[in-house]
């Protein structure tokens, strides 16, 4: 939540948002999308500033814990509004949209639902029982 203090909570010491990384990481989740929710409640509304810090600070961190940042897709989003849900919200402007890069090549988009989308069905190891 990118809401003045919850962000904080969650990216501290024994936070959620960092407990939920290691978490996934050590469970074998290989990809991961970084949705900035409550942008609707950062100061001011829609803050470019608040969506960046948020990425600087939580790139770090799933890189220490072993994500590529490379290949995550960070979205900042109003649940709550449906901004950048969907389609793309005329409240943020600033954001030009999501990249990211792994050895299938390079994928872009705006939205939540086209990061989802972006996402690759892992591979089914058929040769083993």
């Amino acid at each position: 939540a990118s809401g003045v203090g919850e962000f904080e909570a969650g990216i501290s010491k024994n936070g959620q948002t960092r407990e939920h990384a290691l978490l996934a990481y050590t469970l074998g989740v290989k990809q991961m999308i970084i949705g900035v929710n409550k942008m609707d409640t950062t100061e001011p509304p829609y803050s470019e500033s608040r969506f960046k810090e948020i990425c600087t600070e939580v790139s770090a961190y799933i890189k220490k814990v072993g994500y590529d940042p490379r290949t995550v897709a960070f979205v900042p989003i109003s649940g709550w509004h449906g901004d950048n849900m969907l389609e793309p919200s005329e409240k943020m402007g600033w954001y030009k949209g999501w990249e990211t890069t792994r050895k299938s090549g390079s994928n872009s988009g705006k939205t939540l639902l086209e990061a989802l989308d972006n996402i690759e069905p892992p591979s089914r190891p058929s040769d083993k029982p």
